[in-house]
């Protein structure tokens, strides 16, 4: 098992919970000032950054269902598979333990966290499918622009706009988590875990399907 690899994962999973949850508490912060397209540009730009930053040491997974997805697809193996996912949890914790130090915890409660919830009058189907078809669109994303040995080599800009459009759809029904790690850490500070099953079985779904979609379909 690559240590590098796994400090990689976890640092680009704490930044993406720590600036997402922060950007959210900010715009409580500041009466709604950035909105819904600040908050998906927030998580957008920091997956496109830190998948960068990281994606020569790790991939750039910073997320189980990704690590899951390529490795249905047989792009990593078991063991780097269940690191990367212990990393990548261990790392969305991290981060919402730290954003607890740098905010007020009565705006932190007033956002839930920041936990991905279902918006209201979203069932957990509702939510569970959401959450599939975004997943679906990230995974095939980054299987085009990251994994595929034609892609250009800018995947990871493109990832991280395809986080970004996303969470504009998603956001208000599912919270548009993508990502069990981006669900977990906030909801075991102080979130809460109602419907946790949603964000590890839909964003597990739609990453297999993308995953397979792609490399069944259109890799060489």
């Amino acid at each position: 098992m690559n240590q590098k690899a796994l400090i990689a994962e976890f640092i680009g999973t704490f930044a993406l919970i720590f600036v997402g949850v922060g950007a959210i508490a900010s715009d409580h912060i500041t009466g709604g000032a950035s909105g819904l397209v600040g908050i998906a540009l927030a998580h957008g730009l920091t997956i496109a950054v830190m998948a960068s930053a990281t994606a020569a040491i790790s991939g750039g997974h910073l997320n189980p269902a990704v690590s899951i997805g390529l490795f249905v697809a047989k792009k990593i193996d078991a063991v780097n598979t269940i690191g990367y996912i212990i990393a990548q949890c261990l790392g969305g914790i991290a981060a919402a333990v730290a954003i607890k130090l740098c905010m007020p915890n009565d705006v932190l409660m007033a956002v839930g966290m920041g936990t991905p919830a279902l918006g209201t009058g979203i069932s957990a189907n509702m939510g569970l499918i959401m959450e599939i078809f975004l997943t679906f669109i990230l995974v095939f994303v980054i299987y085009g622009t990251a994994v595929d040995k034609r892609a250009p080599q800018v995947g990871a800009l493109f990832i991280g706009l395809a986080v970004t459009l996303d969470i504009l759809i998603g956001g208000p029904v599912s919270g548009a988590a993508m990502n069990p790690a981006r669900h977990l850490g906030p909801a075991l500070l102080g979130g809460g875990l109602q419907n946790i099953w949603i964000y590890w079985v839909g964003p597990i779904i739609g990453s297999v399907l993308g995953a397979m979609s792609y490399k069944l379909f259109l890799e060489e």
